[in-house]
């Protein structure tokens, strides 16, 4: 099974699937550069896998619909155009051979899920490389505890987030943490890879734990600053976190 990434929009990745035959697309805001794909490889869609409901992630889903009828696994905590097979924590999504675990990631959105199998985790936008994403519909303790269930999977899994944001990211975990290392030397590599064109997902999970300031709210580097943002002490890891992520909001 290969994995291809499909630049849509300024900077999301639809992540497609394939076999010598056949596909499986994850959250398809877009439908055409799944269409264009697919007719240039010769490729026969079998299965949509969608992590949650924001449009940029299931814009295209109508119109893949509209050209072959397949399955179209879902959050069930959400209303998603099309979905035949809502799941959560606990299933099991079978494609091209390999088994998915659910998992119910929330925070980002009320019933965010994620896909993990085979040493892979399709995360959508909980989860960024250095970062994660904004909390729109739940709480900071939901979000962390989400980051918290990601985290505890293997550091070799790597991780296929649906927005190319890291050099933004790791700017911010610079603010965070001026003196770490990983942090700048990560960004000089994505940097470059970004110049020569090429993305900086996926990425391995282990990665994350060093240079990630989300991921890092046990840290005393970390706590420091973020006590200097409120002027308070901040005894537990979630309020650690609640601050980074209000402080990024702006950043």
């Amino acid at each position: 099974m290969q994995i291809i990434p499909l630049p849509a929009f300024r900077d999301n990745y639809i992540w497609l699937l394939r076999d010598a035959s056949r596909a499986v697309v994850v959250d398809p805001g877009d439908a055409a550069p799944v269409l264009r794909y697919l007719a240039a490889e010769g490729l026969t869609l079998e299965a949509i896998l969608i992590t949650h409901h924001h449009a940029d992630h299931v814009g295209g889903v109508a119109e893949l619909l509209a050209h072959a009828s397949v399955p179209v696994y879902g959050p069930a905590r959400e209303d998603i155009p099309g979905m035949t097979d809502p799941v959560s924590e606990g299933c099991t999504v079978s494609v091209l051979g390999t088994a998915f675990r659910v998992l119910d990631i929330p925070g980002h959105t009320a019933g965010h899920v994620g896909y993990y199998g085979a040493d892979t985790l399709f995360c959508g936008d909980t989860l960024f490389a250095a970062g994660c994403g904004r909390i729109f519909e739940g709480t900071p303790a939901q979000l962390f505890a989400s980051l918290e269930k990601l985290a505890a999977l293997p550091g070799d899994t790597q991780v296929y987030c649906t927005h190319e944001y890291t050099l933004s990211n790791l700017a911010f975990a610079a603010a965070v943490e001026p003196d770490n290392t990983a942090v700048r030397e990560r960004l000089a590599h994505s940097q470059v890879q970004r110049d020569e064109g090429r993305p900086t997902v996926p990425f391995r999970l282990a990665g994350e734990m060093d240079s990630n300031p989300f991921l890092r709210s046990r840290e005393p580097a970390v706590i420091r600053q973020s006590e200097s943002r409120t002027g308070r002490a901040l005894e537990r890891p979630v309020d650690v976190f609640a601050t980074l992520r209000e402080w990024k909001n702006s950043f």
